[in-house]
């Protein structure tokens, strides 16, 4: 490669909702130009060691770090790594996979900022934080649809892994350049992923695109459904940016725009130039629909990387 690739990291627990966000970051970009790294793969030890020895995935002990860190380097100087791989299916390892970067990666999974050389090596940092029964709802519905647990078993495991989040994931947040919480609107009783809102907590770790002449005031013709606002996150300052699931498209194009005229080659991926694919949810029936928060929070995390190139 003539040029290093940009990295992006995606932290979170289990089931915040990494490999949507990974998966549509991707999709903006053109799966072709993105290597995708999940750090899952680095578990030292398989599902039913993990039972024997009584610890969790979650804990770094049971996670070769060093590993990780040695080809974030490596993908970090262009250079091709042999990634593991963890099946999630059978609890096992398969054969390991060569790996070459492409212009951007994205590197996701539970332990990616816990160590300092890590968190050195992206140039964009950010952590899912979405409210725990929420991330309990995405965790029931996915492992028992995709991975053989019933509703049981994945509450008991929620349970008994707790003190790993408490103690290795949550405290991760603090090194992220942007935390990303999708929630339910207090009105809906109902959990309905086409219908949340996101709070993006934009930390003074990177410079974000200035909001301020547009979102400036509450009685601005956008606060109905996109706000921006100052507030504290463990105890720092930073900015608070909010869009609702009820935003239309004309509210959101304002927003797009200004994206788009800061940084040139992002208009490609606009939806104001034809890209339909941001955004985009299936619903529960398989139709493709689309949701305006996933979508600007696509496009600002689009935005931080093609800054990071120039």
């Amino acid at each position: 490669m003539n040029e290093r690739p940009i990295i992006l990291g995606v932290v979170g627990d289990s089931a915040a909702g990494k490999t949507t966000l990974t998966k549509g970051i991707a999709q903006v970009f053109g799966e072709e130009n993105v290597t995708i790294i999940c750090t899952d793969d680095y578990h030292r030890y398989d599902r039913q060691q993990r039972a024997e020895m009584g610890i969790s995935a979650l804990h770094p002990d049971c996670n070769y770090l060093d590993i990780i860190e040695q080809h974030l380097d490596l993908l970090r100087n262009g250079q091709s790594i042999l990634k593991p791989i963890y099946n999630h299916s059978t609890g096992a390892f398969d054969p390991p996979e060569y790996i070459e970067p492409r212009k951007y990666v994205i590197v996701e999974g539970l332990l990616g900022y816990s160590t300092k050389k890590m968190r050195d090596s992206y140039d964009v940092k950010t952590y899912l934080a979405p409210p725990e029964s929420l991330r309990t709802y995405w965790k029931i519905k996915r492992d028992t649809r995709k991975r053989g647990y019933n509703d049981e078993q994945v509450l008991d495991q929620l349970k008994k892994r707790e003190p790993d989040s408490e103690a290795f994931i949550r405290p991760q947040r603090k090194w992220a350049d942007a935390v990303i919480s999708f929630y339910p609107p207090i009105e809906e009783s109902n959990q309905n992923d086409l219908l949340l809102n996101v709070r993006l907590i934009l930390r003074p770790t990177i410079p974000h695109p200035d909001f301020t002449h547009i979102l400036n005031d509450e009685a601005n013709h956008l606060s109905s459904a996109i706000r921006l606002g100052l507030a504290r996150d463990m105890s720092k300052p930073v900015d608070v940016l909010e869009v609702d699931g009820h935003a239309t498209a004309e509210q959101v194009n304002e927003l797009e725009r200004l994206l788009c005229n800061e940084v040139p080659d992002l208009g490609k991926f606009c939806r104001l130039e034809g890209n339909q694919e941001m955004g985009t949810v299936t619903g529960t029936t398989g139709e493709t629909l689309q949701s305006y928060p996933l979508a600007l929070t696509q496009l600002l995390i689009a935005y931080h990387m093609l800054k990071a190139l120039s």
